[in-house]
């Protein structure tokens, strides 16, 4: 794999820790579970191309009848001392649960990636938050949390080389959809940073604790009540040391990329006086909305959580401003009972035992992002500016309106701080008509020829083949930190034209922008046959509009119903 990577290469979040992971294990068991599926596929593909991994070998991948199949699977080889990994989410997860009790307890290290994806409770979502994560708070695995796609990649390999030199497995979690399927143009890690970042010697301690005839050991024995209590306990120094080892781990990639982090990292005011504490892809639109803040006078910061658990919380609050007055914690999660959700009781009872004297902040909690619901820079605003109100609302929602239990704030939606000379471009399209494929490629097109910074993600409609596409494209000659969906498209694309009836889909376009038609009249034809509110929205925007009989081109060339091609080229135009 490593002698076909270039610096920099266009990734999603699934194929960034796919690409780690690959090189780093000798071992794979997979059962595809959605958004966490391409990681397995990649790691399928490579081993049946015959791709080494970083020692030279070619990794067994084996999929397994189900997720608790794999995790056995994993436990197993692990026992063996072989380098063991495997990819899940949601449901999948969960049917892991016995494993990872047992994997965590022995004190065997190992990464599991997961794409985090919502739980099933009312209903199935295949969408993303951190509510499978946060299932797993008992099981003694530690939680290394990526906010964007370059952190997908760079944590994998973070994790794996913290989880060698503490013996705690971590889970390596993002943001399910948002960063698993959000394409950016990443710097990869090469072959050789991985061999100096995982030393042989780590690896070789780790065969050696493997069964072995030939150095006998007992291992999963029933234990009664004589000697159970003091085993939990004496886990107690390994997860005391994690926090330790994972930074140490980050040091050490930093001092051989230039790229830095900490299990708590602030972004903003350096005296700020209101913060949002936060983990996963949040973060980014969080630390982008804070900076426009602080340009418009304001002071604010973000905390991003990076290792949730074992929760360092002396560096928590250490990481925190002296000048910290109200803090708000959001949670991607939903606790049902609980007094709060899991991060904001764990920031409240790290304040509560490390804050170093005078008032303690106000802190107050909040829920958003579940299920992938947007998380716009308008809703950060509406955070902070809670916490600016007296008294600030306790365990509030952002993101829905609440009309039942009245616990959401208020949002401005004219809020907005995308740059002026960011391109943003969104395309319309049906599930298996080639529009996403198109766009992917467009993107990296243009960042090629360009060298723009770039940004690509997708919505799917979960019945997937036959529904509706939206792609969401924005350039910059910036890096991009807007994990939100693109709200005032300077280009519109429809690439069939019933969705122009069937959905409001003008609201995406900015005024004065443009508006991109796939028709099956000649132009001359088209402005009649469009519904009237449509014809009003144009003008009312001040859209220009261009068409494009792409059906009829793509039939002429043999294309079939692919009209990717053809509406891939007139945007180009």
């Amino acid at each position: 794999m490593s002698h076909l990577d270039g610096d920099w290469a266009w990734l999603d979040g699934n194929e960034a820790a796919a690409r780690v992971a690959y090189r780093l294990n000798e071992v794979m068991a997979i059962y595809p579970i959605t958004p966490a599926s391409p990681m397995g596929e990649w790691a399928d593909t490579w081993a049946s191309e015959g791709r080494p991994n970083l020692w030279g070998q070619v990794p067994q991948v084996v999929e397994m009848q189900s997720e608790g199949g794999a995790a056995g699977m994993v436990h197993g080889a692990l026992q063996a001392g072989a380098l063991t990994t495997t990819f899940t989410a949601s449901q999948g997860l969960l049917l892991m649960l016995p494993n990872l009790y047992k994997i965590a307890g022995e004190l065997t290290a190992a990464v599991i990636h997961v794409a985090a994806r919502t739980l099933a409770t009312s209903g199935l979502s295949i969408f993303g938050d951190h509510s499978d994560l946060m299932a797993t708070r008992g099981t003694g695995w530690g939680m290394l949390i990526a906010a964007s796609v370059q952190e997908c990649g760079d944590f994998a390999a973070i994790a794996t080389a913290a989880s060698l030199a503490g013996r705690l497995p971590l889970l390596h979690g993002f943001d399910g959809f948002r960063t698993s399927h959000e394409i950016q143009r990443v710097e990869l890690i090469g072959d050789a940073v991985l061999r100096e970042l995982v030393p042989d010697a780590l690896v070789a301690q780790h065969r050696n604790r493997g069964l072995s005839p030939d150095h006998p050991q007992l291992r999963g024995s029933s234990q009664n009540a004589d000697v159970c209590f003091q085993a939990h306990e004496a886990v107690n120094p390994f997860q005391n040391a994690m926090p330790q080892h994972v930074q140490a781990a980050m040091d050490r990639f930093a001092a051989l990329t230039g790229r830095q982090y900490h299990l708590f990292d602030y972004h903003g005011h350096l005296a700020a006086e209101r913060v949002i504490v936060l983990m996963g892809s949040g973060c980014e639109t969080a630390c982008a909305t804070a900076d426009a803040l602080i340009a418009a006078g304001e002071a604010v910061g973000v905390l991003k959580v990076r290792l949730f658990r074992p929760l360092a919380a002396e560096s928590l609050v250490a990481a925190l401003p002296a000048s910290t007055r109200r803090i708000a914690v959001l949670d991607r999660c939903k606790d049902p009972g609980s007094q709060g959700e899991p991060l904001y009781l764990d920031v409240l009872a790290a304040l509560n035992e490390h804050w170093p004297g005078g008032a303690m902040p106000r802190v107050v909690g909040g829920r958003y992002g579940i299920a992938s619901k947007e998380f716009t820079p308008a809703m950060v605003k509406a955070v902070f500016d809670n916490l600016a109100a007296d008294p600030p609302r306790r365990h509030f929602t952002v993101g829905i309106v609440d009309d039942v239990t009245q616990l959401s704030l208020p949002v401005d939606p004219a809020f907005a701080i995308e740059a002026p000379d960011t391109l943003r471009a969104v395309f319309v399209g049906l599930g298996s008509d080639g529009t996403v494929g198109a766009t992917k490629n467009t993107l990296k097109i243009v960042g090629a020829a360009t060298g723009l910074h770039g940004q690509g993600y997708f919505v799917y409609d979960s019945k997937k083949a036959g529904s509706i596409t939206v792609s969401h494209l924005r350039f910059s000659p910036r890096p991009i930190h807007a994990s939100h969906l693109i709200e005032q498209a300077q280009l519109l694309a429809c690439h069939h034209w019933d969705f122009l009836e069937r959905f409001d889909l003008l609201d995406l376009a900015a005024p004065g922008g443009k508006l991109l038609l796939n028709a099956p009249w000649p132009a001359e034809q088209c402005w009649p046959q469009l519904p009237e509110r449509v014809q009003q929205w144009i003008r009312r925007q001040e859209l220009r509009v261009f068409v494009v009989n792409a059906a009829a081109i793509a039939r002429e060339h043999g294309l079939g119903g692919r009209i990717n091609t053809v509406m891939q080229v007139a945007f180009f135009a």
